[in-house]
């Protein structure tokens, strides 16, 4: 752990990042629960007091104090789950990316593992980009045999609460995920500044698209899925969205004008799975309600 962050500052400092964080975190069972067990930080990247509101299961919320991504600046994020532990991530706000100055680009990678009988639920709060905005993301989830992880991601282009269209920049963002060392998804959304989001094939329009993403799964949890999306006669959810199981990964890809609307619908089938493949219970983290 401590050599992937050594060989990525080198990298940073020749490249000029202004403003590079790292946190990497290591979790393990002990005594019947989950704890974290290695925590190595470096810059304005760190980790809130773990929390246990449903017993074993630890839940996490990462904190970036600074409040927002420059170009330049590059955040780097490694976290493994060791075997039959489990825990919860989410962010207390919305990560935001600025406009770019000199079109530097602002960097966020992330390395998620879950080791052998371990689970990871990865619930960030969705990404805002500003106009002007350069930034790349990347993220890399890797899940052993008899593993589980359930998670999502959600992009907002521009703040359309406030009518501030996102017309200019670039975002590239791949996310790839591997069961037992082979590789079964690949994600990528690439936007130059509004083409994406005015194109047909693209966001038709819309500023935020999302996916949800689920591994290992079979046909019951496709079906889970399926039910809680047609309830209500189709209506829970009236912006386009698309649901597919391949190669045991389930993803569900949304669009929307607004993040609420999205944030619910994930948030509906994180309950609905987590009950069904987890057999837990839904346990809402606290700090989304503040």
């Amino acid at each position: 752990m401590q050599q992937r962050f050594k060989a990525a500052a080198l990298t940073q400092q020749e490249s000029g990042s202004e403003w590079p964080a790292r946190l990497a975190l290591r979790y393990g069972l002990r005594g019947g629960r989950t704890r974290l067990i290695e925590k190595s930080q470096y810059g304005p990247l760190t980790l809130q007091r773990a929390f246990y509101p449903e017993g074993g299961t630890c839940h996490n919320y990462i904190l970036h104090p600074p409040g927002g991504v420059v170009g330049g600046d590059s955040l780097q994020i490694d976290v493994r789950i060791g075997d039959a532990a489990h825990a919860l991530f989410t962010t207390p706000g919305a990560s935001k990316f600025y406009r770019s100055g000199l079109q530097r680009t602002g960097r966020q990678s992330q390395y998620l593992q879950v080791s052998k009988g371990g689970v990871m639920e990865w619930l960030p709060q969705h990404n805002i980009y500003f106009s002007g905005a350069h930034v790349a993301l990347e993220t890399h989830i890797e899940v052993a045999r008899g593993g589980r992880f359930m998670g999502w991601e959600m992009h907002c282009f521009g703040r359309p609460c406030n009518d501030d269209a996102y017309t200019s920049g670039a975002l590239h963002s791949a996310t790839r995920l591997s069961i037992n060392g082979e590789l079964r998804l690949v994600e990528q959304l690439n936007s130059q500044a509004d083409a994406n989001l005015r194109s047909a094939v693209g966001l038709r329009g819309r500023a935020m698209q999302g996916g949800f993403m689920a591994a290992p799964c079979g046909a019951a949890e496709r079906d889970v899925v399926e039910q809680i999306l047609h309830c209500n006669g189709g209506k829970l959810y009236t912006e386009p969205v698309g649901l597919t199981l391949v190669d045991d990964v389930l993803m569900i890809r949304a669009l929307s004008q607004q993040a609420q609307p999205m944030a619910a619908l994930f948030t509906r089938l994180w309950s609905g799975l987590r009950s069904a493949w987890l057999a837990k219970a839904p346990c809402v983290p606290r700090i989304w309600a503040t």
